[in-house]
């Protein structure tokens, strides 16, 4: 049977979130389509950011703009400020012809879906998960 999702509800943003950590996980052990991984990686932040922002009363806006949300948790969470930043400029970068590609850097890539996968464990903590 479906299930409804509500986009007031932080649990539903960190059951998205937390699918695409799977994925990523996947593709990253395989070291299988970086452009895809580094914007998945990015989309996956703004919907735990969303969840942690709509946890504490914020009003849901339609941004994709991650630093913008950084922003909104710096007083709370200033360790997400870089890590948004890193992945705001691979976001757009990594998704659309005009801009040069750099190599792979699987390493770091792990580094950063780590992070990731932290922040998305301590939020999870916070909210109450069905």
């Amino acid at each position: 049977m479906p299930r409804k999702t509500d986009s007031n509800n932080p649990a539903d943003w960190l059951a998205f979130a937390e699918s695409g950590v799977q994925g990523l996980v996947a593709l990253a052990r395989q070291e299988l389509s970086p452009q895809l991984c580094s914007s998945k990686l990015a989309e996956v932040l703004e919907k735990i950011l969303k969840a942690e922002l709509i946890r504490l009363g914020w009003f849901l806006e339609r941004t994709h703009d991650l630093e913008k949300l950084a922003n909104e948790l710096q007083a709370r969470t200033p360790e997400v400020r870089p890590l948004a930043t890193a992945l705001a400029e691979r976001y757009f970068a990594d998704r659309y012809p005009g801009f040069d590609l750099d190599d792979p850097d699987w390493p770091a890539f792990r580094k950063q879906l780590a992070r990731v996968d932290a922040l998305l464990r301590r939020v999870k903590q916070r909210v109450e998960v069905p």
